[in-house]
């Protein structure tokens, strides 16, 4: 049901799906109030309402569709405990700039403040973690608010926005006008003087590296960074969140950076003399381990939409713009051929040890993770979609080249909080965004625990999604900080033996594979994915065990651990 300039419509959610459709939102994640209004009005407006059964998952999926279709993705719940519920989302999709829009219910007006059924003041719960939280008390207001809500969760930085719909909207005549320009103008490029401080500090390096973070994850569709890197001789690297912004097959790409830096990068890190990160806040984790000099006496410039986004802690210009706008009209490059040379060998060096590492594991009489992310990776299409979590064990799928991210839009992390079962329950969501592409979770089983309640949903909406179950009992990393410990308290651990075996419910739709044998792997995969592709949902089981980690369980004083060679 589309909006007709001039006329009403009658009821919130009829409206505001309608709003939404003109808008192009062609799915709703969540779980509806009890009027089910929102389920008529979404069917109404050509939407799909994929109905989960934990409020957390169904904004997380927003989250996950969202990141993938760099579309804003919307979710819709009842009120009260319902939107509690939402908070780690919200969390994620904050620190995950992903353009959420979430619809909640709430109390009517005329019983606000009566203690009524699920009252709650929940703008007071959400908006510190939202960019914009509005109620709509009057019908007139629906309609611009929410275009409102739309524009501020895609613009400059994006992010969560909040609007609640309370109940005495449900059966309101909602007035509806035409809008001329939904949408706002974004500059297509941003000239740089070249005497700008960004411009010389550029100009004047030798050994420029490029570090490209999670704001350009659409912002690269041309590859207009690789084009920019081989101009200016640079060597690229990425954040966690970075990575599908980039292609990783690039001689001039040599994997992640801080946390995840691979050992034969590290040198690059303590010979470039100039970083230039596009689109990253140099979050921790991006920046752990940097050399002394990197952001004091080798300059860090920074460009970032919003002023708010930059790292005031590391010296070095910074450039208040969109990254791509930047990039596009950048003063002519300086070539640096004997840099240039010196990346590519490095990206050749990261390629021949892992194929030597492989090798050794392939000797080898047990299954290792590594080898299940090679072979992921050798037998599914190119255009797979691999969907992380940041547990011990699924962290062997930060390590480039193990995995590889061979075209955009390759990789969805989570944020730097990291909640447990983002990535299993973003799946969902990225399946709806991308559904003619491989999408492939990457999960342990203490984060696929909290989500296999949505199994069924995942088979309800189309399936095709594999779910790889990393089972080492429980919870790896708490068990790895336990071991770490001098002195032990007892009666305590985060793992159980007798779960490493265990697989999830059975259920319609559903196909299960436990991956025990390096021999079957390729074909077991194989097959996996001929179900996925047929509209199945398939988890496959893999028994771990917790040394196969990427990092080693040694900590001191709270610091990241070490990362160990593979094996």
């Amino acid at each position: 049901m589309n909006s007709v300039p001039g006329h009403s419509i009658r009821g919130c959610w009829n409206a505001a799906l309608s709003i939404l459709g003109d808008a192009g939102v062609d799915t709703v994640f969540g779980l509806p109030g009890d009027d089910l209004d929102a389920l008529s009005a979404a069917d109404r407006a050509g939407a799909r309402f994929v109905v989960a059964r934990d409020q957390r998952n169904a904004v997380f999926m927003a989250v996950g569709y969202a990141l993938q279709s760099g579309r804003p993705g919307v979710a819709l719940v009842g009120k009260g405990p319902a939107v509690t519920n939402t908070v780690t989302g919200l969390l994620e999709a904050a620190c995950s700039a992903a353009p959420v829009v979430l619809l909640s219910g709430g109390t009517s007006i005329e019983h606000r403040g009566s203690g009524a059924f699920q009252e709650l003041d929940q703008l007071s719960v959400i908006a510190p973690l939202v960019k914009w939280a509005a109620r709509v008390d009057h019908p007139a207001r629906l309609v611009p608010t929410l275009r409102r809500a739309l524009l501020v969760a895609g613009a400059g930085v994006p992010g969560p926005v909040y609007v609640e719909l309370p109940d005495h909207l449900l059966t309101e005549e909602i007035p509806v006008r035409a809008e001329s320009a939904p949408g706002a103008e974004v500059p297509a490029a941003v000239t740089l003087p070249g005497d700008s401080a960004a411009v010389r500090a550029l100009r004047s390096a030798e050994r420029p590296l490029l570090l490209v973070g999670g704001g350009m994850r659409h912002g690269n569709v041309d590859g207009i960074i690789e084009r920019f890197a081989e101009a200016h001789g640079a060597a690229i690297t990425c954040t966690a969140s970075g990575r599908g912004a980039v292609d990783e097959s690039s001689t001039l790409f040599c994997g992640l950076s801080g946390l995840y830096t691979p050992e034969e990068a590290a040198r690059l890190w303590a010979e470039t003399d100039c970083v230039l990160a596009l689109g990253s806040r140099l979050e921790e984790t991006a920046t752990f381990g940097w050399p002394e000099g990197v952001g004091t006496e080798v300059p860090v410039i920074q460009v970032n939409v919003d002023a708010a986004e930059f790292a005031t802690g590391f010296a070095g210009p910074k450039v208040l713009a969109d990254a791509r706008a930047v990039l596009g009209s950048w003063p002519a490059p300086q070539p640096r051929e004997a840099w240039a040379e010196t990346v590519r060998g490095v990206h050749a060096e990261l390629r021949a040890a892992q194929a030597e590492n492989l090798r050794s594991l392939h000797e080898a009489p047990e299954l290792h993770i590594a080898e299940v992310l090679e072979a992921l990776q050798d037998v599914l299409p190119a255009d797979r979609v691999l969907v992380q979590e940041n547990g011990l064990q699924d962290m062997w799928s930060y390590r480039f080249p193990l995995y590889t991210c061979d075209g955009p839009g390759g990789s969805i992390v989570p944020s730097e909080q990291t909640s447990l079962g983002f990535g299993a329950a973003a799946a969902v969501g990225v399946k709806r965004a991308a559904p003619d592409r491989p999408v492939v979770a990457f999960v342990g089983d203490g984060a696929f625990g909290l989500f296999d309640a949505d199994l069924p949903t995942a088979v309800a909406h189309g399936g095709g999604i594999i779910y790889v179950v990393l089972r080492n009992g429980g919870y790896g990393w708490l068990q790895s900080q336990l071991n770490a410990r001098t002195e032990k308290p007892s009666g305590f651990a985060f793992l159980d033996s007798a779960a490493v075996g265990a697989r999830a419910a059975d259920l319609p739709g559903v196909r299960q594979v436990a991956l025990m044998d390096k021999n079957t792997l390729a074909a077991d995969i194989a097959q996996a994915w001929k179900a996925a592709e047929s509209g199945e949902v398939v988890v496959l089981n893999v028994p771990v065990r917790i040394a196969d980690a990427m990092f080693t369980e040694e900590t001191a004083g709270g610091d990241f651990p070490v990362v160990p060679p593979i094996g």
